[in-house]
């Protein structure tokens, strides 16, 4: 169902779509087509995070929480999306009910895969190794995708809450 505000958006194979680091004021569902989902993009520690397909969404972080994407959204094949605003989203629930928990699976994956990141870092410093420089930044990248965590060792210590 697309909502009378929103509207559909193609994007070419191997375009763009949103760019960790940059904000992205919109939330996507594809229609149809594939992305790939990256964090690290074009560096050496690029990492392929996922793939997703039709009615599959994301953009979420950008939209809810007006912060820098924590991923990179590359079009697989050609994607076309409904692109939906922040003005949007209140219609886009009522219209799309079944995506809010889709979209709050996403989230929880995400959010799952930072801990991973932070979690092997704890263990290497709890080891006595010095993390190396790629350790180090993707635990960084997660503490800013978990967005309340401001240091290395603040994250630690929640991680050592939770996992105690």
């Amino acid at each position: 169902m697309v909502m009378a505000d929103s509207k559909i958006v193609t994007f070419p194979e191997g375009s763009v779509i949103i760019r960790e680091g940059e904000i992205n004021d919109f939330i996507y569902k594809i229609i149809k087509g594939n992305a790939e989902v990256y964090v690290g993009y074009g560096t050496e520690q690029e990492t392929l995070i996922g793939i997703i397909g039709k009615q599959a969404c994301f953009g979420e972080f950008g939209l809810l929480l007006h912060e820098p994407s924590i991923y990179t959204v590359i079009s697989y094949s050609e994607v076309y999306a409904l692109k939906i605003s922040e003005n949007e989203m209140e219609n886009f629930i009522i219209e799309n009910h079944g995506n809010v928990l889709d979209i709050m699976r996403n989230m929880a994956h995400t959010m799952m895969a930072m801990r991973t990141q932070i979690n092997l870092l704890v263990h290497e410093i709890e080891s006595g190794k010095k993390p190396d420089k790629s350790s180090m930044e993707n635990a960084i990248k997660a503490m800013r995708g978990y967005g309340m965590y401001r240091t290395i060792q603040q994250a630690a210590d929640a991680i050592g809450r939770t996992n105690h």
